[in-house]
């Protein structure tokens, strides 16, 4: 990162620019925490953005954040708060590893306990970028015509094109778990799944109600497609999906769901549209079936990880199947589901979901 173009970091509508971090490791301890150098804020603080309550000691601020993330305000041997309190004039109060509760912040200074709060919360967003996505919005595709379909897309194509490079049945979608990703998320707390759902729930009554009539959406899961450029050379295959009246519903509504998500800050913003699309076959399950595409970026303790794939030649895949029919399926639900997990069906666990119908 070039000293004169700093990160941005985007907080409550307001942008700030964050200094280079310089990072120190010391013998037996993690090297991911990252010791605080400060941070360089807007001119203009941010005073109505945080509610800071006077006392008779003078001013008080709260933070909510899940308690996997207190080490980060912490940091090595306490550095990082203690810099924090230093350079702010403020008095910073965390609960204990494993307690949820509120980070409180103290000081006899308005300000001071301002420029706390903007610091932590920019600690607080730069580390959660880090955690590995842990649930997402999505649509299941697990109706059992497109089941028995998809079998039958994987028996033609390894009848056809086994013999071509890296094609095996390893590499294939488990055909329970089939489903159309609108959003990835991390939610760290109980809290943040609750808020998800009340999230979720106010995008129903206030559009997907609009959009989808009240009733299930009927789409056609037909086609295949890959994500890279060189069809000789693919690791992602998938089944496209659109409405079957032709119309623009699904799309509107996947959008305009993926910016209320991105608005709250709860879907950190990589993409403007959602690509509506079925994983059917992904060179990452070649060594390990339970991969989920390119989130596996990292561990729970932030750390990167990278992950060799084997691509496969798609080039007859795509002129054999290229019009393949999965299906028509109706789409009533959208569900937050939890990476990792299994449900009785076979398919990923739901913390919740809306109906439409």
């Amino acid at each position: 990162m070039e000293v004169l173009r700093p990160q941005l970091v985007r907080i409550g509508g307001r942008i700030y620019r964050k200094n280079p971090v310089q990072e120190q490791t010391y013998q037996h301890e993690e090297e991911d925490e990252d010791f605080y150098q400060g941070f360089v804020e807007c001119a203009e603080e941010p005073c109505d953005a945080y509610e800071v309550v006077q006392t008779q000691q003078g001013f008080r601020c709260t933070v909510k954040a899940p308690s996997l993330l207190y080490k980060h305000i912490v940091g090595k041997r306490g550095d990082t708060r203690k810099k924090l309190e230093v350079e702010t004039k403020t008095s910073i109060s965390i609960p204990k590893p494993g307690q949820e509760g509120e980070i409180v912040i103290t000081g006899q200074h308005r300000s001071g306990v301002i420029s706390a709060r903007t610091r932590i919360d920019v600690l607080l967003l730069t580390f959660r970028r880090k955690q590995p996505f842990t649930h997402f919005l999505a649509f299941f595709l697990n109706e059992a015509e497109v089941q028995e379909r998809f079998l039958k897309f994987q028996e033609e194509v390894l009848e056809k094109c086994s013999m071509d490079h890296g094609v095996d049945s390893t590499i294939f979608q488990n055909p329970k778990k089939l489903h159309l990703t609108i959003g990835m998320l991390v939610l760290l707390s109980e809290q943040e799944i609750q808020q998800t759902c009340e999230m979720l729930q106010r995008c129903k009554e206030e559009f997907i109600d609009d959009i989808s009539g009240g009733k299930p959406l009927e789409v056609e899961m037909a086609g295949i497609e890959y994500m890279n450029d060189d069809p000789g050379m693919v690791d992602v295959l998938y089944a496209k999906v659109h409405m079957k009246d032709g119309s623009n519903r699904l799309q509107e509504l996947v959008d305009r769901v993926l910016e209320r998500f991105q608005a709250s800050g709860l879907i950190v913003k990589e993409w403007n549209s959602v690509k509506l699309h079925a994983t059917v076959m992904n060179t990452l399950f070649r060594k390990d079936p339970n991969a989920e595409g390119r989130y596996n970026l990292y561990t729970a303790d932030g750390k990167y990880i990278f992950k060799e794939r084997e691509s496969f030649d798609g080039r007859n895949i795509l002129k054999l199947f290229e019009n393949f029919y999965f299906g028509t399926l109706k789409l009533n639900s959208v569900h937050i589901s939890q990476r990792f997990t299994i449900d009785s069906f076979g398919n990923y666990a739901s913390c919740g979901q809306i109906d439409f119908s």
